[in-house]
């Protein structure tokens, strides 16, 4: 029994939810995928499809199989998308985990100019903001911000980075007054983020004069998506702080303004990092060209 035909025609089942489906998308007679199927189960000892007249449905086993043969079929795409004979063109499956404000605000609105640099690739998407096993996940690569910890098993490229701003509405301002300083910041309505993997509320770090100062929003208020907490800054909720990127454009147009300018911070780097025992595919290589263009030209960020 051929092996990697075997996997790829499973796939293919579990991918069209038929037999005949995949029989047809595969130029293959549905008795031959069907005996191939037969002779699987048969080799691994255990059924991996459920099927009724209906439905077909993965057991505990064909599930995990899938998991871990799909890693092996997308490593061997991979390879052979790198040499000549294909030219290393981009092609195949590249699943990104992705900062969910990083990939709502920046990645996603100019997304079709990859996939019409790149048409043979085939896109996943993972946004949220819990950071995960690539390897177990069977992720191509993922999008992070903050610096990376020594790895023995990542791949980290800069593609960027941006700086923490602090900023209210006209609206908050005009009612609430400025704060002229970080204690003053006690006496006013800030709210907090609180990271959706842990409920934890994230902390301000100002530095003047080579001094760091931390404060932990009060926060009457708090917001575990990012889309969501810059808009509370804009209806005049109170006072936010947030990644450049975000905030901004928010600055340009008036809708926020800039408060404890003369306070700084470190700035936060952005990194696509990637499996170092994977074979880096051109369409990793080829996401990562056009994702350290983006940032390049993204204002709120710096090389």
């Amino acid at each position: 029994m051929d092996r990697i035909q075997a996997m790829q025609v499973f796939h293919r089942i579990v991918e069209t939810n038929s037999l005949s489906r995949a029989a047809e998308t595969l130029g293959m007679p549905a008795s031959s995928v069907t005996t191939i199927l037969k002779n699987l189960e048969t080799q691994l000892g255990v059924r991996l499809l459920q099927r009724t007249t209906r439905r077909l449905s993965l057991t505990p086993d064909g599930a995990a199989y899938l998991a871990h043969t799909r890693r092996i079929l997308d490593d061997i795409a991979a390879v052979e998308a790198s040499f000549p004979g294909v030219g290393g063109t981009p092609s195949g499956h590249l699943k990104v985990e992705l900062v969910m404000s990083i990939g709502r605000q920046i990645i996603i609105p100019r997304l079709d100019e990859f996939r019409a640099r790149c048409p043979e690739v085939r896109l996943t998407l993972h946004l949220g903001d819990r950071t995960v096993d690539l390897v177990e996940e069977g992720l191509s690569c993922a999008i992070r911000t903050g610096e990376l910890a020594d790895s023995s098993t990542l791949v980290g490229r800069r593609l960027g980075e941006f700086r923490w701003m602090t900023c209210a509405s006209p609206s908050y301002l005009q009612k609430h007054g400025e704060p002229r300083d970080v204690e003053e910041l006690q006496s006013h309505e800030c709210i907090g983020y609180a990271l959706s993997s842990s409920g934890r509320v994230l902390d301000w770090q100002f530095e003047l004069d080579g001094k760091t100062t931390r404060f932990t929003p009060g926060a009457r208020l708090i917001v575990n998506d990012a889309e969501s907490y810059v808009d509370c800054g804009t209806a005049g909720l109170g006072i936010v702080r947030a990644g450049s990127y975000l905030l901004s454009p928010l600055v340009r147009n008036g809708s926020l303004l800039t408060v404890l300018a003369g306070y700084t911070s470190p700035s936060v780097p952005v990194s696509m990092v990637y499996a170092r025992n994977r074979h880096l595919s051109p369409a990793v290589r080829a996401f990562y060209d056009w994702t350290a263009e983006l940032f390049r030209n993204m204002p709120g960020f710096d090389p």
